[in-house]
C-alpha cells in the first residue's frame, strides 16, 4: 500500500514516515501544499495524510482541488486546531476522517489502516484468502496458523492483492502501490516477488492472467 504524507514539520514528518514504514507502507512524503498538490494530482496512492496548516497552499484548498479534479483517494486530516469548525470544513472538503494534534501514533496507524479497509469493502482488520490470514495490524502473515516470513516488498504486494480479492491487477499497477516515488520501480521484478510468495506460502492462490496481470483468488489457481 501506498501513502501520501503532507506535513510542513519536518521532525513529526520524520516520525510519521519512519513509522509508516515500519509497518509496511510505501511512503511519499512533501513539506508543503504546493508540492502535496501537485503528488496527490499526478500520482497513485492507497491513503492521504494530509496536514491542514500547511505553507504555500492550505491543506482544506490542496483537498478541494483534489476533490473537484476527481482524486477519490481517501484522507485523513491532521490539525493542530481546536475549533470544531475546522473539523467540519475538513470533512466538508472532502476529507474522511481526522485526527487533531498532538496524537498517539497507533491511532494514526489504527485510523489509516480503517481506512485503506473501508476503501476495500472489508470490514475486519484480518484478511483471510483461504488458509492464508494476513493481519493488517501486525503485518503477520499466517498459513493454516504457521507464521510465514515475507520480506518487506513480498508483503506489501501481497497485502495489495489481497486488500483487492478476486480483482485482476496489473504489474503496473502493484509496481505504483508497493513502491514509494523514489525507489528504482522495474515491474519485472513483480513476477519475481509473486514465484517467491507462492512458494513461501506453500498454496498457490494467486492466478496468472495472461497478459492482465495476476487475481488472487480463495483457492488455488
Amino acid at each position: 500500500m501506498r501513502l501520501l504524507l503532507v506535513e510542513d514539520e519536518p521532525a513529526l514528518q520524520r516520525q510519521l514516515k519512519t513509522a509508516l514504514e515500519g509497518v509496511g507502507y510505501a511512503v511519499d512524503a512533501a513539506g508543503d501544499g504546493e508540492d502535496g498538490h501537485f503528488l496527490g494530482a499526478t500520482e497513485t496512492y492507497d491513503a492521504v495524510i494530509l496536514d491542514l496548516g500547511l505553507p504555500k497552499i492550505d491543506g482544506i484548498t490542496v483537498l478541494e482541488r483534489w476533490r473537484r479534479d476527481g482524486r477519490a483517494m481517501p484522507v485523513l486530516v491532521l490539525t493542530a486546531r481546536d475549533s470544531w469548525s475546522d473539523k467540519v470544513a475538513g470533512l466538508d472538503a472532502g476529507a474522511d476522517d481526522y485526527l487533531a494534534k498532538p496524537f498517539q501514533m497507533e491511532e494514526l496507524l489504527a485510523r489509516v489502516r480503517a481506512l485503506i479497509r473501508r476503501t476495500s469493502g472489508l470490514a475486519s482488520s484480518e484478511i483471510e484468502a483461504g488458509p492464508v490470514v494476513l493481519d493488517t495490524r501486525s503485518s503477520r502473515v499466517t498459513v493454516n496458523g504457521e507464521a510465514v516470513r515475507l520480506t518487506a516488498q513480498e508483503y506489501k504486494l501481497l497485502a495489495y492483492l489481497m486488500h483487492h480479492k478476486g480483482k485482476v491487477i496489473s504489474r503496473t499497477e502493484l509496481t505504483e502501490h508497493i513502491y514509494d516515488q523514489d525507489f528504482d520501480r522495474d515491474s519485472n521484478t513483480i513476477e519475481v516477488f509473486v514465484t517467491r510468495i507462492r512458494k513461501k506460502l506453500g498454496v498457490d492462490l494467486i492466478r496468472t492472467v495472461r497478459g492482465l496481470g495476476y487475481c488472487l483468488e480463495d483457492t488455488p489457481a
